[in-house]
């Protein structure tokens, strides 16, 4: 009867170390998968942030081009109308970065570069514009070392 009785205790503290050990390496895998896609959500974020920035900066270098040559020409009109959907784009994809990054170095950095690229279409004349271009392809850069470590 001690040796049936020591074979139950000994199975129900097997079986209770199982599931403990169990449920631990399944909470950790858990949380592994839920830290990967986190990083690839900040991957494909940060990506399409500074994609829609370069596209703005281009549509705002062209904006200021079409605006020098012709102020009053369909290609000014045109080229304002395409940096405001590029703007709207880079914003959106500010926001995006503003919901998935937990730095908050790396969001002002971004936020410095948008407002930096939202600016250059203001230059006076094309030496300031060449210089504010490339104030915010800088910032751009800042933004991207900045936020690199945290998709590493």
């Amino acid at each position: 009867m001690g040796t049936a009785m020591i074979a139950v205790i000994g199975t129900l503290l097997g079986s209770v170390a199982t599931y403990y050990f169990q449920r631990q390496a399944a909470e950790r895998t858990a949380a592994l998968t839920r830290a990967e896609q986190l990083r690839q959500e900040r991957i494909s974020t940060y990506s399409a942030f500074a994609g829609a920035l370069v596209d703005y900066r281009r549509a705002q270098n062209d904006r200021w081009h079409r605006k020098a040559e012709a102020p009053d020409s369909a290609d000014a009109k045109s080229s304002r109308l395409e940096s405001y959907a590029q703007r709207s784009a880079a914003r959106q994809a500010l926001i995006r970065v503003q919901l998935v990054c937990a730095d908050r170095e790396s969001v002002e950095l971004a936020r410095t570069a948008f407002e930096l690229t939202h600016c250059m279409h203001e230059a006076p004349n094309e030496a300031e514009r060449a210089r504010r271009s490339e104030q915010a392809d800088e910032a751009l850069a800042r933004f991207i070392e900045a936020a690199a470590p945290s998709v590493r």
